[in-house]
C-alpha cells in the first residue's frame, strides 16, 4: 500500500510519490526560540519525526529541515524588557529545545538552519520577487520591502482565507504600504528595538520578515521544488500563505505537499507562552512521567486530531506503555532481545492511512496480548515473533524499550549503574533471606525497594525489578 498523506492545499488524502524515486525532501517549520519549549512544540517534533521514520523504515532516504527562528519581534522585545542581548536569549533558549528533543528521543534533523545565517538567501529572493513586480520598497527614508498581495492572484488558497476579507497583518508599520494587506519581506530600522539587531541590504539596514526566512532557507537546503512542508495548523495562515505566495511568485514549485498537526490544548486554547497556559518536560518529568511515556502520549492521537491535554489522560498513556514495555522486558528475558524487522501489514496499512497511528497502537496492543498468552504458556516461538514484531512497531514510533536513547536511563543517566547494584544488592539480601525462611526480612525488603519507587516481580528467570507502579 502506498503512503497517503493528508495535503491541506487540496484538502484531501492524496499517495504520497517521492518527486525523486528514493528520496524525500521535508522541510518543517521549527521554533523561534523566544522562551524555553512546552510540550505544544514537543508534539509537533514527535508528530514529524514518526513521518520521518516510517518513511527510512520503508526503505526512503530523507533529508530533514527543522528552521530555528532566532530572530522576530518577540525575541527583540524580550531583550528589551530583559535588559539582555537577543541573540543570547535565542540561543540559551534553542539549547533547551534541544535537550528536550533529544530526552524525546527525536532524530536530529539532516539540517537546522538559522534565520539569521542565511540573509544573502532572503536578499537575493527579496531582490527577486521586485524584479518580477510582486514586491516593491516602501520608500523615502525607511528600508521596508513588502510584498504585493494583489500582484499574486492565486493568494488565500492554501488556507481558504478571501483576500477581500483580510486586514493588515500588523508585522510592520504601515509606511508607504500600497495595499493594507501586503506583508513585510524586509523590515527597517525602528528606534524601539535593539540596534544591534539589523543587516545591510540593498534596501537598507534592517532585518528580515518572518514569512521570508522559511522560503529562503527551504529553497537553500531543498532546492526549489520539494516533497513536503510541514508545521502547525496555526500557522497554515498568514505564514505558510504568505511563503506559498511568495515562493510561487518568485517562479518556485515549492511544497508539493503540505502536512498540518492539530494542537495540543489546555482548557479552552492552545498552549502559548504569550498565553502563559503552558506545561514542560521538566515539569512533568518531576511529576514521575518519563520522556518515553510523554512521547507515547503526544504520539498516540491521530497527528490532525487536537489533544485536549489532561494529566489524567498522560498517566493512563503512561500506564499503557508500562504494559508494553512490561511485556518487552518479560519476553527478551525469556528468548533475548531479537533483531526487529519487519513491522506487520495491518501497522503498515495504519500507518500508510495518513499516519493512522491511534490504529497502529492498536495493533500493537493486540501483538502484545498475544505475546503474554504465548508466555504464559510457554510458547517460545510465538513469544519470538511477538516480541520483534512489537519492537519493530515501537522502533517506528520512537518508542522501543530497548533502543539506546531509552535503555541508557533516559539520555544516559550516570547514575543508572550505581542504582543497579544497589538493587541487585538488596535483591541479594531478600535472596539470602527467603533461603533461610526469614519471610518478614524477605518483605521487609521488598517493601523497603517499593517505598523507593522500584517494584519486584518474581519470575521463573528469577527476581525482576521496574520503577514505577505495577500493573
Amino acid at each position: 500500500m502506498t503512503l497517503r498523506l493528508y495535503d491541506t492545499a487540496t484538502r484531501s488524502v492524496r499517495d504520497f510519490v517521492p518527486m525523486t524515486p528514493g528520496l524525500v525532501g521535508i522541510y518543517l517549520c521549527g521554533v523561534t526560540v523566544q522562551s524555553s519549549p512546552h510540550i505544544g512544540h514537543l508534539r509537533s517534533a514527535v508528530n514529524y519525526d514518526v513521518l520521518r521514520r516510517w518513511l527510512l523504515h520503508t526503505g526512503l532516504e530523507v533529508t530533514f529541515v527543522r528552521n530555528v527562528t532566532d530572530v522576530d519581534d518577540k525575541i527583540l522585545a524580550k531583550s528589551l524588557d530583559q535588559k539582555k542581548p537577543w541573540w543570547a536569549i535565542a540561543y540559551e533558549n534553542r539549547l533547551l529545545l534541544d535537550r528536550d528533543y533529544a530526552a524525546l528521543n527525536v532524530l536530529p534533523p539532516t539540517y537546522e538552519p538559522l534565520a539569521t545565517g542565511h540573509i544573502t538567501e532572503m536578499h537575493e529572493l527579496i531582490q527577486d520577487l521586485i524584479e518580477r513586480g510582486h514586491a516593491y520598497p516602501g520608500g523615502g527614508d525607511c528600508a521596508d520591502v513588502y510584498f504585493d498581495v494583489r500582484s499574486y492572484s492565486g493568494y488565500g488558497a492554501l488556507s481558504g482565507q478571501k483576500p477581500d476579507d483580510m486586514r493588515d497583518p500588523g508585522d510592520a508599520p504601515v509606511r508607504d504600504k500600497r495595499d493594507h494587506r501586503d506583508f513585510a519581506l524586509w523590515k527597517g530600522v525602528k528606534a524601539d528595538e535593539p540596534q544591534d539587531a539589523y543587516w545591510p541590504s540593498p534596501w537598507g539596514r534592517g532585518r528580515p520578515g518572518w514569512h521570508i526566512e522559511c522560503s529562503a532557507m527551504a529553497r537553500r537546503y531543498l532546492g526549489d521544488e520539494f516533497d513536503i512542508h510541514g508545521g502547525g495548523l496555526d500557522l497554515t495562515f498568514p505564514h505558510h500563505e504568505n511563503e506559498v505566495a511568495q515562493s510561487k511568485a518568485a517562479g518556485l514549485g515549492f511544497a508539493r505537499f503540505w502536512v498540518h498537526h492539530a494542537l495540543l490544548n489546555l482548557g479552552d486554547s492552545k498552549m502559548s507562552k504569550s498565553l502563559g497556559n503552558v506545561i514542560d518536560l521538566n515539569s512533568l518529568v518531576e511529576s514521575g512521567i518519563r520522556p518515553v511515556e510523554l512521547r507515547y502520549y503526544l504520539g498516540s492521537p491521530h497527528y490532525r486530531s487536537r489533544i485536549d491535554y489532561s494529566d489524567e489522560a498522560l498517566r493512563e498513556a503512561a500506564v499503557a506503555y508500562r504494559r508494553i514495555e512490561g511485556f518487552v522486558q518479560r519476553a527478551a528475558e525469556v528468548v533475548g532481545p531479537g533483531r526487529p524487522k519487519q513491522v506487520p501489514p495491518a501497522f503498515a496499512d495504519a500507518m500508510n492511512d495518513d499516519l493512522n497511528t491511534s490504529a497502529a497502537l492498536a495493533i500493537v496492543h493486540d501483538t502484545v496480548r498475544e505475546g503474554n498468552t504465548a508466555l504464559a504458556a510457554g510458547d517460545e516461538p510465538a513469544i519470538r515473533g511477538a516480541l520483534t514484531a512489537v519492537r519493530a512497531m515501537l522502533g517506528v514510533l520512537g518508542v522501543d524499550p530497548f533502543d539506546a536513547k531509552w535503555d541508557a536511563g533516559e539520555g544516559g543517566n550516570d547514575l543508572k549503574p550505581v542504582v543497579d547494584s544497589l538493587v541487585a544488592l538488596a535483591l541479594e539480601q531478600r535472596a539470602q533471606a527467603r533461603a533461610r525462611k526469614d519471610w518478614a526480612a524477605a518483605d521487609s525488603v521488598r517493601d523497603q525497594l517499593k517505598n523507593a519507587g522500584i517494584q519486584v516481580e518474581d519470575t521463573p528467570a528469577g527476581p525482576r525489578w521496574t520503577v514505577g507502579e505495577q500493573h
